[in-house]
């Protein structure tokens, strides 16, 4: 590591090492008021420090947590808006995160409003429907209700190098989906019938907490995205909105019209309007300026909840 990366990541890590705090937004004060909670969701939904050892990230599940138990511990707190701009992510973060805002609503009993802003496909489809209403940005991209498997044959590309595998294996399937060799049916079938599964999760989780969702098309679960208007059409979503329709969907349902918007995060994340993130610098982006995919994906997990037009994206995830 580079002293300059040393020192990033030093500096990255003193900021976050405290508990998180009420920053006000909106130009307000702190007050005693009842105030409604911005959590925001940003980036790949991975249960892993995303950017690596020579960036400045946390993980997003763990921070998402952190986020919610300090709403849950803060008695002013009347109401949350989840502000999501993620494409999803891994299976299983997703699920993670899911249950956590679920468990939230549960034992707080405060209303939850989801705000989609750019990207809400995928896992962070399947997070905001654990919310009490689901507004999305006129411009927003939503659904992408699917799973996804990403295997590449690499085989090729390996010979060029003079790379020969000598793996020593029990067990004739334990190296199921490797880049080495090219994907027998048989071992197909079983990574096929695995996607299903996940897939069907995914429907039914939408389908219980979203009983109107139109089945009638015939296409609202098949992995396609949708625009704000055609997920309103569909009932995927409540309403289009902007983040300012959120917030007042969110004091509505607490029946507190005047509560204080206010972010929890790192004492000195700086927020000043309700769009405000945790920085998350993926350094090795800059660094590294090209990508292979087969190689790049080992850093995600195998089968995601996740709309992916660039199979490099998780390079690019920072906030």
């Amino acid at each position: 590591m580079t002293p300059i990366t040393a020192n990033v990541k030093a500096e990255f890590e003193k900021e976050n090492s405290g508990p998180l705090v009420e920053m006000p937004v909106e130009g307000q004060e702190i007050g005693h008021g009842p105030t409604v909670a911005i959590i925001d969701v940003d980036g790949l939904i991975l249960n892993d420090n995303l950017t690596g050892p020579m960036s400045a990230g946390e993980n997003p599940v763990d921070l998402f947590r952190a986020r919610l138990d300090a709403a849950a511990a803060d008695p002013k707190v009347s109401a949350v808006v989840v502000r999501i701009n993620s494409p999803g992510g891994g299976v299983t973060a997703t699920d993670i995160m899911w249950r956590e805002l679920n468990s939230f609503r549960a034992k707080t009993k405060v209303p939850v409003v989801a705000c989609i802003m750019d990207l809400g496909c995928g896992g962070a489809y399947y997070l905001a429907t654990a919310s009490d209403m689901i507004v999305a940005h006129p411009t927003s991209i939503t659904g992408g209700i699917g799973v996804i498997l990403n295997l590449y044959n690499l085989q090729d590309t390996l010979n060029l190098f003079s790379i020969v595998s000598q793996s020593i294996k029990a067990g004739k399937n334990i190296d199921m989906g490797s880049v080495l060799d090219a994907l027998p049916d048989e071992t197909k079938v079983m990574l096929q019938k695995m996607s299903d599964d996940f897939h069907t999760r995914f429907q039914d989780i939408v389908k219980k907490a979203r009983p109107k969702v139109d089945l009638d098309k015939g296409n609202t679960f098949d992995g396609r995205i949708f625009t704000a208007q055609q997920a309103l059409e569909r009932k995927l979503i409540d309403r289009i909105g902007y983040m300012d329709d959120a917030l007042a969907a969110a004091r509505g349902l607490a029946k507190q019209p005047d509560a204080r918007a206010v972010l929890f995060h790192r004492c000195r994340d700086e927020a000043r309007t309700p769009y405000a993130i945790t920085a998350n610098f993926p350094l090795q982006a800059s660094i590294f300026p090209f990508s292979v995919p087969g190689i790049d994906r080992s850093r995600l997990p195998t089968f995601l909840y996740m709309w992916q037009a660039d199979p490099t994206l998780q390079r690019y995830s920072g906030k």
